[in-house]
C-alpha cells in the first residue's frame, strides 16, 4: 500500500517497489484514502508520506498511527521531506516492531531502501542515518560520553535498525566484534541486554529521550 499525494513520485515508488517483488495492492493520494485502503486490503506493509492533503502538516503520521492501533498486522515505514525528530519519536513510540521512518532522498538508493522496506516488513526497524545523527547530538552530562568513537557508530547503525550482521558489513568487521561492541554500549549505557533488533533499538531510543 503506497500513500503519496505526488502522483510521480507514487508512480515511481509502485515500479520500484513491483521490480523488486513487492504486490502493489492500493495506492492513495491522502490521508483518508490511505485509512479505506487499509482496511479493505490489509496489507503486510504501508508506505506512506507525512504530508499529505488537506493540510499538508501531519495527516501521514496521524493516519500511520491509526494503522498502528487498528491494524498491527500492517508494517508502517514514513516518507519525509525533511528530518522531523517529533514524528519519529510518535511512530515509535510503544512498539518499534514492523515501523521506519525515512527520508525521501533514500529512495533513490534502491537497494537500500528495498532493504529497508523488506526489514520492517519482517517486523524490524528503519531509521534514517539522518535521524539518527540528531538523536546523537551530545547533551550536558550525556552518558553518551563514555562511548568510544566506534561504539557511538555501532550505535547509530543500530539505532538504525540494522542486525548486527548488517553493522559488520557496514564496518568490514566480524559479527563477533559487532557483538562485543553492543554489549558494552548497553553496559556502559545501564540498557538490559536483549537479542530482538527492534527491542534493542527502543532501549536505545528510550534512553536518547525519543520514545516513552
Amino acid at each position: 500500500m503506497i500513500a503519496e499525494d505526488s502522483v510521480l513520485l507514487r508512480i515511481g515508488l509502485v515500479k520500484v517497489l513491483e521490480m523488486a517483488g513487492f504486490e502493489v495492492v492500493a495506492e492513495a493520494g491522502d490521508a483518508p484514502g490511505l485509512l479505506a485502503a487499509v482496511e479493505k486490503h490489509r496489507p503486510d506493509l504501508a508506505v506512506v508520506d507525512v504530508r499529505m492533503p488537506p493540510g499538508f502538516t501531519d495527516e501521514g503520521v496521524r493516519a500511520a498511527l491509526s494503522i498502528r492501533e487498528n491494524s498491527p498486522g500492517t508494517a508502517v515505514l514514513l516518507l519525509s521531506q525533511y528530518v522531523e525528530e517529533r514524528y519519529a519519536a510518535e511512530l515509535l513510540a510503544g512498539n518499534t516492531s514492523g515501523v521506519g521512518y525515512l527520508l525521501k532522498q533514500r529512495v533513490a538508493d534502491v537497494e537500500e531502501f528495498i532493504e529497508a522496506l523488506r526489514r520492517v516488513t519482517r517486523g524490524g526497524t528503519a531509521l534514517d542515518p539522518q535521524v539518527v545523527a540528531q538523536l546523537l547530538v551530545r547533551r550536558p552530562s550525556d552518558p553518551l560520553d563514555r562511548l568510544t568513537p566506534r561504539e557511538r557508530e555501532v550505535l547509530a547503525l543500530m539505532a538504525e535498525g540494522r542486525s548486527n550482521a548488517g553493522i559488520a558489513t557496514q564496518l568490514v568487521v566480524g559479527e563477533s566484534a559487532v557483538a562485543k561492541h553492543i554489549n558494552s554500549i548497553l553496559a556502559k549505557l545501564d540498557l538490559p541486554q536483549t537479542d530482538a533488533d527492534h527491542r534493542r533499538v527502543l532501549a536505545v531510543l528510550r534512553f536518547l529521550g525519543v520514545a516513552g
